[in-house]
């Protein structure tokens, strides 16, 4: 009688063998849940990124072995996907780094940024869950280092680029923000507009880096008037500067604009020869805000222009305020 013989393929074993091999050089975290939660896989990635190697936490319940997870949105994902079939996803914004992961061989300070899905599956008649865990730090850091550089050249965008203090750019939004909360509000606000008196006739005696040296120290010394956090110092263009100054009405803006005129005239900066005084000194024209008259940014920039050229008019050196026409008896 002829012996029954049971022939295992060699295939069988090589491909178990492939099996596990794929497991080791795989580049996320894999592990496997049985229907009660304990760990039947865990791939040499979370070994090395955990220092637990798979002989210590096979057989162990996972929120057992990692309790700090117990009550998380992770044992949520967890229960929901073995008990609807669907798999689950675990935000990264909400859950930067559920498991204690750290680079490999640190085990220690910083965690790893997490990517974790849970998919269920059967094998058999059992139910089984499949936690995958990526390393989304390099992403997650290339993403916030491109974020700090938008924002350093939107920061960049509203400075200008020889004085340091806000461009036109920034006057602009500036103006257009505040004039809209005063009109929301029935609130206060006013307008600077300055020029350096004569400095074309600077920039010709004493050559143009001389001249950027001089707009420079006259921003600083504007700037530095300013003391509220809603007032801003803008380089209008060229040798005129502006101020937007919020809850701010016209005679507390034409005190605002006196002490700007004497502090530049105070800095004693030597004139040219050809200037009408011996030293560098600001005109300035004020605009406030009017719900009748001057309600928009063109109105007030064209009155607060119209007093610059008075200022220019009636000798320099001085303040103009716009004011409403008296109205005829």
């Amino acid at each position: 009688m002829q012996a029954n013989t049971t022939v295992t393929s060699p295939a069988a074993g090589s491909h178990a063998h492939l099996s596990g091999r794929v497991l080791g050089l795989a580049n996320l975290g894999l592990m496997v849940l049985d229907a009660s939660g304990r760990i039947v896989m865990w791939n040499q990635w979370l070994a090395s990124h955990s220092g637990l190697s798979a002989h210590r936490v096979q057989g162990s319940d996972l929120f057992e072995q990692f309790p700090e997870l117990r009550g998380q949105r992770l044992e949520q994902a967890v229960h929901s996907a073995m008990q609807s079939n669907l798999p689950q996803q675990l935000s990264p914004a909400l859950n930067r780094s559920p498991f204690p992961l750290y680079p490999t061989g640190t085990w220690g300070g910083e965690r790893v940024e997490q990517a974790v899905s849970v998919t269920p599956f059967t094998e058999g008649k059992e139910r089984f869950c499949l936690i995958e865990v990526s390393d989304i730090s390099t992403t997650v850091g290339r993403e916030r280092q491109l974020r700090g550089q938008a924002e350093a050249l939107r920061a960049q965008s509203y400075v200008d680029g020889l004085t340091g203090i806000a461009n036109r750019r920034h006057f602009d939004v500036a103006l257009d923000r505040e004039l809209r909360r005063a009109q929301r509000n029935h609130g206060q606000l006013s307008l600077l507009l300055m020029d350096i008196d004569s400095f074309k006739a600077y920039n010709d005696h004493f050559g143009h880096q001389q001249g950027d040296a001089c707009l420079t120290l006259v921003a600083e010394a504007f700037a530095a008037m300013l003391q509220r956090p809603a007032d801003l110092a803008a380089r209008y263009g060229g040798e005129e500067f502006a101020a937007v100054l919020p809850d701010t009405g016209p005679e507390q803006a034409a005190q605002h604009a006196e002490a700007i005129r004497a502090r530049i005239a105070a800095l004693e900066i030597t004139h040219a020869p050809a200037a009408n005084r011996p030293h560098v000194t600001m005109s300035i024209g004020v605009a406030t805000y009017d719900k009748d008259r001057q309600c928009d940014a063109a109105a007030m920039l064209a009155a607060a222009d119209g007093c610059l050229y008075a200022a220019k008019r009636a000798g320099r050196d001085c303040v103009i305020v716009d004011r409403p026409a008296e109205t005829a008896a």
